[in-house]
């Protein structure tokens, strides 16, 4: 019944794939209490028994193991009849996982400069990806080029029935049609939902890639790169502060398991003042996106000849300054230094702000030169008036883009799977 239900869904998918445009659905960036979502996360780090899921999610037995007979009879999970105990005494105890091999998602990070694409398994994981640069010539070009581009890395993926889309961007995103306003990349009411499901006929969800980066934190923990650095999964109560450095600056608020996502669209931070001397667009000096943003450091590092502005026949970027400094040069340590030294006072300031349980500190300025996190953690707890709490770096690294999209494209099914396959049935 599983494998008719799964070809049903595959038979359905490339039909209305290139005949029928798919609905903006917005993103549902929590820890879903649906029982059928309670146990698909059950089983999403591996096989489990119906008796744990009950006990881990507080569900009755009964309503377990209805829900695991829908999930298996829509393909979405799939028992392990391999990894019954032999010899045991009456009924046996087959477990089960999520299927991992017959549907996967695509994921979307459309960043200032470049754009990430990736196909994700239904646990999250990264099966593929590839990197373009973002164009910057117009968004009507810039949107339908990268929803093409998606398309033809989506095709090499055949033997596999593609269930949903997610974009994460940053800007402004109405969630519930997928316009972005993107002042970076001079988008005004770009309609990224409407392009995306026209180009690739499948539902499509767009979010704010800082609320999708915490979103990760708590749907996506069996899936970081680096286990050490996040070992468990985000708790469901409590807040979380989610801290975000690349090209960009953002923060993110999780309450009790939801990613908190204002009407209005996300708050900024990019204009916090620093102290600094480095003069912004908006005119003033010392603004925080202005100060610590990669594209910012690698024009101060140019500025001070701390690397050339071309290297060989290409221009520098950011990663030469951080590979001049694991090289040994002093200018640079230093410079990385001062910006890790910014980075932790105002972590510091928007932490003691908002006094959250715990605190994540995500995106490439954390994670790619690591000696800059002795910085942060000193001026943290030289700025903070608060007693000491829970701050962490995220386990996604380099990846968090990635994960961040992986994320968007999953939380339908991890709200509501049931609802969503019948979306995508309809």
């Amino acid at each position: 019944m599983a494998v008719r239900t799964a070809e049903r869904i595959a038979s359905q998918a490339s039909t209305t794939r290139t005949r029928v445009p798919r609905p903006v659905v917005p993103p549902d960036l929590r820890i879903s209490d649906n029982p059928a979502a309670a146990v698909l996360r059950s089983a999403a780090t591996g096989p489990v028994f119906r008796d744990k899921t009950a006990r881990a999610t507080g569900l009755s037995i009964a309503t377990v193991n209805r829900q695991v007979s829908a999930l298996l009879t829509a393909g979405l999970l799939r028992e392990r009849a391999d990894l019954t105990a032999s010899g045991a005494v009456g009924r046996p105890r087959v477990p089960f996982e999520v299927d991992i091999d017959t549907f996967g998602t695509l994921g979307i990070h459309i960043g200032s400069a470049t754009t990430r694409i990736v196909i994700a398994d239904l646990r999250g994981r990264i099966l593929g990806g590839l990197t373009i640069a973002t164009p910057q010539t117009g968004q009507e070009f810039a949107v339908k080029t990268v929803a093409h581009s998606a398309k033809s890395f989506l095709q090499r993926w055949y033997r596999r029935t593609p269930l949903w889309v997610g974009v994460a961007i940053g800007g402004r995103v109405d969630p519930s049609t997928g316009v972005v306003d993107h002042p970076k990349l001079g988008w005004q009411a770009a309609p990224v939902g409407a392009v995306f499901s026209e180009v690739l006929g499948l539902p499509i969800s767009v979010a704010p890639h800082v609320e999708a980066m915490a979103a990760a934190e708590l749907l996506l923990p069996g899936v970081q790169q680096d286990s050490a650095a996040v070992p468990e999964q985000a708790p469901a109560h409590g807040s979380s502060l989610y801290f975000y450095v690349r090209e960009m600056v953002g923060i993110s608020v999780t309450l009790d398991g939801r990613v908190h996502t204002p009407n209005n669209g996300p708050g900024s931070i990019a204009h916090l003042p620093t102290g600094s001397d480095v003069e912004c667009q908006c005119g003033r000096r010392g603004c925080l996106e202005a100060t610590v943003s990669d594209r910012a450091l690698h024009a101060r590092a140019v500025g001070r000849g701390i690397i050339p502005a071309y290297n060989g026949k290409a221009s520098s970027t950011i990663g030469d300054l951080y590979r001049a400094a694991v090289n040994g040069s002093e200018p640079a340590r230093e410079l990385l230094a001062e910006r890790a030294t910014v980075l932790g006072q105002t972590v510091a300031l928007v932490r003691d702000m908002l006094n959250p349980d715990r605190v994540v500190l995500g995106g490439q300025a954390f994670t790619t030169y690591r000696p800059g996190l002795a910085h942060v953690a000193r001026s943290f707890n030289e700025a903070t008036v608060l007693p000491p709490t829970d701050i962490r770096v995220t386990g996604y690294a380099s990846k968090v883009q990635e994960f961040a999209a992986v994320v968007t494209s999953l939380s339908a099914l991890y709200a509501d799977p049931v609802a969503a396959l019948r979306r995508i049935q309809a």
